[in-house]
């Protein structure tokens, strides 16, 4: 079998994770013995691997988070009325299928920023896309889109201005 053409076709398809794998287990002696389903199993499974992987990469670029934080890394310990229970339930983004909106709100330095970074991030890691945005730049991006519309009196008086 001619082994070039066919990993120059796989490059052709972008089915690069699986030219590589088809390379790799051409050369090792330990795929020998499996039979063709169980050696283009792999093969596929490693290219889907790799492709989930590249959309969590651009997922997690295009959410600007401002550190990366995790529900796991949430003190409960600290008196701050969070409620370990709400905050994993919250992690396992049935408010987002359910198309709920989720406001974080408290005063300034007890981890509404941390807990917001690592509720995008977990969310990301399920499969949906997001953005980290505060609320004064939300806000200053609408009014200013809504002056650019010329619906500035409004909008204005709406967003505070």
């Amino acid at each position: 079998m001619l082994t070039h053409p066919t990993i120059e076709k796989l490059h052709a398809l972008h089915l690069t994770a699986m030219a590589t794998a088809f390379d790799q287990q051409r050369s090792a002696s330990q795929y020998a013995e499996l039979g063709f389903d169980d050696r283009f199993g792999l093969l596929v499974d490693t290219e889907w691997t790799a492709r989930e992987q590249r959309r969590l990469t651009q997922r997690l670029r295009k959410a600007t988070l401002r550190y990366p934080a995790s529900l796991e890394d949430v003190d409960f310990t600290t008196p701050r009325g969070l409620s370990r229970d709400v905050v994993l339930s919250l992690g396992t983004g049935g408010w987002i299928r359910d198309h709920t909106n989720l406001l974080i709100s408290g005063p300034t330095g007890v981890g509404k920023t941390g807990l917001a970074s690592g509720l995008l991030l977990k969310a990301i890691q399920n499969g949906y896309r997001g953005r980290f945005i505060r609320a004064h730049t939300l806000s200053a991006s609408r009014t200013s889109r809504a002056i650019s519309h010329g619906a500035q009196g409004t909008t204005c008086r709406a967003a505070t201005c």
